[in-house]
């Protein structure tokens, strides 16, 4: 089988697949319209975020038998035409479900301690307790919307620091020793703090709005790893001023490219956030550690070959 390979990855992926005899070409740079050109040639493709996989392009691709996304989103990819064509769809949610949580856990506890705020003071020789009394996670509850790969492992974190954690998911009698299933509105009236491990579908664009916000009981801690346009970004700044939202924790903003790379706009929204005691934003980085890069690719490898060998 002929593999093109259209970003930059462990290089696990090509060892082991040349070992497996698969034939490999690397194009980091080639345009969409460029790649559209020559992608009948090809029988597997592997990504992570730099193309789209539109109609156009897989209607174009003639020959191919699976797309592999290194990581777990795949908006980037037209699902149902693929399935239409009957292309397989691969991803690797698997390989940095551990690294999103963490990421969490860290930002919470970041934010609810007021450690980077204290730290900077200390630096700028300003010394205040008081004002940097922090709250405990201790005795939260915590709401998790999606209870996948990303959910299931940060609940088991958040357990640990003994939050009682309840979680909303559309599949059905997922509850597990580290969290229990609830309706959305059951959520949505016991959370204090909220964090969201969805993809990204037209039923989950901008799935936390102001109404959704003023359904919280609740004044709450918010946390977004999952994409940035589950969340309008303006009512979350509206409810960050109001007090409703205590604090966020994002790791992606609704401002980001497609291909997660930089964000594309600025505005007075996102210059709030940047500027805020009360946000904490980092730059789509929790799926993003050394150990998430090997592991997401071994599970994209090891997927591949068990499935075409």
């Amino acid at each position: 089988m002929k593999i093109l390979l259209l970003d930059k990855n462990h290089p696990l992926i090509t060892e082991q697949l040349l070992a497996k005899n698969f034939i490999l070409e690397e194009d980091f740079a080639s345009s969409y319209d460029e790649v559209c050109a020559k992608i009948e040639n090809y029988d597997g493709i592997i990504i992570r975020s730099r193309i789209p996989l539109d109609k156009n392009f897989l209607e174009q691709a003639k020959n191919l038998k699976f797309i592999a996304r290194v990581g777990a989103g795949m908006e980037n990819i037209d699902i149902p035409v693929a399935e239409k064509l009957g292309i397989q769809l691969i991803n690797s949610p698997e390989g940095n479900r551990d690294s999103v949580a963490e990421h969490v856990v860290g930002m919470l506890l970041i934010l609810m301690n007021r450690l980077f705020i204290a730290s900077q003071e200390v630096k700028n020789g300003i010394w205040l307790r008081e004002e940097n009394r922090g709250d405990e996670l201790l005795g939260k509850t915590v709401g998790l919307i999606g209870y996948g790969n990303m959910g299931q492992a940060t609940a088991k974190r958040l357990s640990g620091f003994g939050c009682k954690v309840i979680f909303h998911d559309i599949l059905p009698n997922l509850s597990d020793e580290f969290a229990t299933q609830v309706s959305l509105d059951e959520l949505k009236e016991q959370a204090e703090v909220l964090s969201l491990h969805i993809p990204m579908t037209e039923e989950t664009r901008y799935l936390v709005d102001s109404t959704f916000i003023s359904e919280m009981k609740n004044d709450f801690y918010f946390v977004n790893t999952a994409r940035g346009k589950n969340v309008e970004t303006k009512s979350l700044v509206e409810a960050l001023k109001s007090g409703k939202v205590k604090g966020a924790c994002l790791d992606v903003l609704e401002y980001e490219k497609s291909s997660f790379e930089n964000l594309e706009t600025e505005n007075e929204d996102l210059n709030y956030l940047l500027a805020s005691d009360k946000a904490i934003v980092t730059p789509h980085i929790a799926g993003w550690t050394v150990q998430s890069k090997e592991k997401l690719a071994q599970v994209i490898v090891d997927k591949i070959i068990g499935a075409y060998c």
